[in-house]
């Protein structure tokens, strides 16, 4: 089972139905996915918290009664992994949108990742 596509569709879902806040299970890939989510403006702000189980609770933001996340795309799948080059990284929606890297300088967007001049593992797809 796949704990980023599993991640990103419910925050997606839960901003649909209008929550403040969803919880989730904890691992380091989703932390640094999350704050990267967070710098870019995507989730308001999250919390790791201990108990039996690590947990993530995740606040969303919105734009007036809009969701902040409108749409992902999971690129890179379990099945079938998808690598680019710095040269083929495309921009996503014209630009009002962001594509998430998998890179040796850690998870980049795809603006960070042009930026340092590396490719990497296409993550998935935001806008």
């Amino acid at each position: 089972m796949d704990q980023i596509a599993n991640m990103l569709i419910a925050i997606k879902n839960a901003g649909l139905v209008k929550k403040t806040s969803l919880v989730i299970p904890s691992s380091k890939m989703k932390v640094a996915i999350l704050t990267l989510l967070k710098a870019e403006g995507y989730i308001k702000t999250f919390h790791v918290t201990e108990g039996v189980k690590l947990t993530v609770e995740i606040v969303l933001e919105y734009k007036k009664d809009t969701p902040r996340v409108q749409g992902v795309t999971r690129v890179s799948k379990q099945s079938k992994r998808v690598y680019t080059g710095v040269k083929d990284i495309s921009s996503v929606k014209y630009g009002h949108g962001m594509a998430v890297l998998s890179t040796p300088k850690g998870i980049l967007t795809d603006k960070q990742a042009r930026k340092e001049l590396v490719g990497g593992e296409l993550l998935f797809t935001i806008w």
